[in-house]
């Protein structure tokens, strides 16, 4: 947790002086008094200031936020962090320039470090919360084009009467492409094969035909 000591003439005044140096409001910080302020002689002569410890709290966001911000430093990445929070989710999408190595093929070095953000994030806290991680809007435009590619397949597997099967994705790209077409009663969609090869396969059903 970092931290940081500064004495000032009131409590009052160290703590404010902290709170900038940690660049942190008040209300994500944790104050320790260590020194109460003392007069001296004459109001001047003898006189001991206040000392306080002021402590960042690390919540989730924050820590999410510094994780993410050393992997951009260590990979001299610029980025440019917003979050939004919902209940028990915590959105975080990631701007800045070049930032396609962060998502990789298909999303893959994405999903793969949203994962290491939740477990860094959300370890030893009390509340733990769900992590989005997207990149400039990435996962939209992605859920968009796995929403027609199911259509087209689905399509395609009911007009030639077999079924069709897809290339492996990550749970999270087949639950999209499940709930793309779990409305549809002319196919049926199943997954086969064991993680990172598991698969979906879009079958027509006997009596749609």
């Amino acid at each position: 947790m970092k931290s940081i000591e500064l004495t000032g003439k009131t409590i009052d005044e160290a703590v404010e002086q902290a709170l900038i140096n940690l660049g942190v409001p008040i209300n994500q910080a944790e104050v320790e008094i260590l020194e109460e302020p003392v007069k001296g002689i004459l109001g001047f002569i003898g006189t001991k200031p206040a000392k306080v410890r002021v402590s960042v709290i690390e919540n989730v966001e924050h820590k999410a936020i510094n994780f993410l911000n050393n992997i951009a430093g260590t990979m001299s990445l610029d980025l440019d962090i917003k979050t939004s929070e919902k209940k028990d989710f915590l959105n975080i999408n990631l701007e800045g320039a070049d930032l396609g190595i962060l998502i990789g093929r298909r999303g893959e070095t994405l999903d793969a470090l949203q994962f290491l953000v939740n477990l860094s994030a959300n370890k030893n806290q009390p509340n733990r919360k769900k992590i989005i991680l997207d990149i400039e809007g990435y996962r939209n435009r992605r859920t968009e084009t796995l929403y027609k590619l199911a259509t087209k397949l689905a399509n395609k597997a009911k007009q030639r009467g077999r079924s069709v099967v897809l290339e492996p994705m990550s749970s999270q790209e087949r639950r999209i492409i499940h709930t793309a077409l779990q409305g549809r009663d002319d196919i049926y969609t199943f997954s086969e094969g064991d993680d990172p090869y598991r698969k979906i396969v879009i079958s027509p059903k006997k009596n749609s035909q």
